[in-house]
């Protein structure tokens, strides 16, 4: 389908997507040569808006060139964020606070989704039945990603330790491929990968919990913020132009996911069924899940001891970008 059919949004998605040409042209001087972004398979807004190129068209007139990077997962995205490989990037909210507290000076502007991307998978014949049996086995998992963190919330809710399982570092992919030719017991899995293994390979998930699942962010650089604050607004509104075009195209977001991710249609409706774009706006919700999760960090000694994590989440959490961007 060509792009000016993708383009016919009703006038409140129009106006969430640009901020006006009279700011555009005032604030040219100050614009930045190139915003550097990235695009995940776990963030579906990412990719419609790669897909159509609504901000490098916003941006335009200033002069300003998009460049897309991959991220295969938080790790990735944050460690480009702190190598400054990328001005924005979309992890899970737990992971971030983990990065911002071991000094990665991010802020956290935008939720891109409410997911549940991470569950604990068996291979289709195991025998394990519950997060207890895992104990002196192999579980696959990412570290520095929801799944991660994830799967350490999952134990100490059934009473073991991280040092009661052997975690076998692996990218989110590599997980997968690990669980399904048994060379690991169990995987903290993230969509589509897991959500595609339980199609495709009859793993079955073991545990799962929706509140131990942390928002999606956008991040920024503290750096380019404080440089930029007009551009992260329209990053965020071309976000919302994204997340207004999902809502509006079921079908063909599913399509799209499919296409980026070289998954099935099914994978993909999987994926996103797991997924909630109706409450973009970041703030004191997601401040609070944070605090709820934040003990698991520094009872796996994941932070420095002595870290002010309600402090961090306050530094992390900047809802100030967002407001009078998001219209609905």
């Amino acid at each position: 389908m060509e792009r000016r059919h993708f383009l016919r949004l009703g006038p409140a998605a129009l106006g969430a997507g640009l901020l006006g040409a009279a700011p555009l042209i005032a604030r040219a001087a100050t614009a930045p040569k190139t915003i550097r972004l990235d695009y995940a398979y776990y963030s579906p807004p990412s990719l419609v808006l790669r897909k159509f190129g609504w901000l490098e068209e916003d941006l335009k007139a200033q002069g300003t060139d998009v460049k897309w990077v991959l991220s295969q997962g938080s790790n990735r995205a944050l460690e480009y964020l702190n190598s400054d490989s990328i001005d924005f990037g979309s992890t899970a909210g737990l992971a971030a606070l983990l990065a911002r507290a071991n000094g990665n000076p991010i802020k956290a502007v935008y939720v891109y989704s409410r997911p549940e991307w991470t569950a604990l998978a068996v291979g289709k014949d195991s025998p394990i039945k519950s997060v207890r049996e895992l104990k002196g086995k192999k579980v696959a998992a990412t570290k520095g990603t929801d799944p991660y963190l994830f799967l350490l919330r999952a134990l100490h809710e059934n009473g073991l330790k991280k040092g009661d399982v052997e975690i076998v570092h692996l990218q989110h992919p590599d997980g997968r491929a690990a669980l399904e030719q048994g060379r690991v017991d169990a995987w903290a899995g993230l969509d589509p990968h897991l959500a595609a293994s339980e199609l495709e390979a009859g793993s079955r998930l073991i545990y799962r919990n929706v509140n131990f699942n942390t928002y999606g962010f956008l991040n920024v650089s503290d750096s380019f913020a404080a440089r930029h604050p007009d551009q992260v607004r329209r990053v965020i509104a071309a976000y919302e132009k994204a997340r207004a075009w999902i809502k509006a195209h079921p079908d063909e977001t599913v399509a799209l996911l499919a296409e980026e991710s070289k998954l099935s249609p099914q994978v993909a409706r999987l994926q996103l069924q797991r997924n909630d774009f109706s409450h973009p706006q970041i703030g004191r919700e997601h401040a609070d899940a944070l605090r709820a999760a934040a003990p698991i960090l520094t009872e796996e000694d994941l932070v420095k001891s002595g870290t002010d994590l309600p402090r961090t989440i306050n530094a992390l959490i900047d809802s100030s970008y967002a407001q009078g961007v998001i219209r609905a």
